[in-house]
């Protein structure tokens, strides 16, 4: 098992992070496949970080094709116990402006073609998501982004649709009459995945438009875009603050969301169900015996 370490799931430039040391290129398999690309380790202030483009390098992946469990499940093994996912998104509230920070905490799913949980085929868990987001780490990041920059949403509703097309007008006002504040793509099914693998996990969301409820607005990838490349250097400068603030080895629930979900009698799991779930069932499994 690795040393306990801080992944970060985002764009390739985060591997520039002011401090980072030590960069190391790893390829990686799991039993879900392999992950968007390879996964970059380094140190910060004393901390191992793991990064992975989530879209691979380039952009290559379409929301609907990044193998979100293979992604986890590739930073589990690299002893992550947080994930911070940097995520751009669109504003479904006016008071949420292209360029402020939000750092969400409820989730709404609106995906319909990815795999959504590690178990099944022989294994059925249950875990909670009242709460998706682990709390702790939640706040660590609304403390950084409170140090770095001037507007920032320390709770939101995060939408995420399947893509990869942008919504329609229609689909906009629901998600706002639902209660959503902020849509995006990919932070489902990770946050679910994340409570399955007992990863704490946080999003730090860098809105880039007002989506298309507004007048007169429509959604263009070249104007996102542009807002985001403007706000990457705060953004750089929070993931660092609150990076060098957590302490991997720091216990927290999140990392006993298993205790009470797993349904199956570990006598009842095969051995290529065991295979498959080595890594996540290690310590219920280990407590079996």
């Amino acid at each position: 098992m690795s040393a306990p370490a801080i992944g970060v799931l985002g764009g390739s430039g985060f591997y520039d992070l002011p401090g980072v040391t030590e960069l190391e290129t790893i390829e990686v398999e799991t039993p879900f496949g392999r992950p968007s690309d390879a996964l970059t380790i380094g140190q910060l202030a004393g901390r191992r970080v793991v990064f992975l483009p989530r879209h691979g390098r380039g952009h290559r992946l379409s929301p609907t094709e990044v193998n979100t469990r293979a992604n986890l499940h590739a930073l589990k093994q690299l002893g992550a116990t947080h994930v911070v996912s940097v995520s751009a998104v669109g504003s479904l509230r006016e008071a949420i402006a292209p360029g402020d920070i939000v750092i969400p905490r409820q989730f709404i799913d609106r995906t319909v073609a990815r795999p959504a949980t590690f178990f099944g085929d022989g294994v059925v868990a249950h875990v909670s998501l009242a709460d998706p987001v682990c709390m702790r780490l939640g706040d660590v990041l609304v403390g950084a982004a409170r140090s770095q920059a001037e507007r920032v949403h320390a709770a939101a509703t995060y939408v995420c649709i399947e893509g990869p097309q942008f919504g329609t007008r229609a689909e906009s006002e629901m998600m706002r009459a639902w209660g959503g504040d902020v849509v995006g793509m990919t932070n489902l099914p990770e946050a679910r995945l994340a409570r399955e693998a007992e990863l704490c996990y946080a999003t730090l969301a860098l809105p880039s438009d007002y989506d298309c409820w507004r007048p007169r607005e429509e959604v263009t990838v070249t104007d996102a875009l542009a807002v985001l490349r403007a706000n990457v250097a705060t953004a750089q400068r929070i993931l660092s603050g609150a990076l060098a603030a957590l302490d991997p080895a720091t216990p927290c629930s999140c990392q006993r969301s298993l205790d009470h979900a797993l349904v199956t009698p570990a006598a009842a799991i095969g051995p290529a169900a065991r295979e498959r779930l080595a890594l996540l069932l290690a310590r219920r499994l280990g407590a079996a015996h």
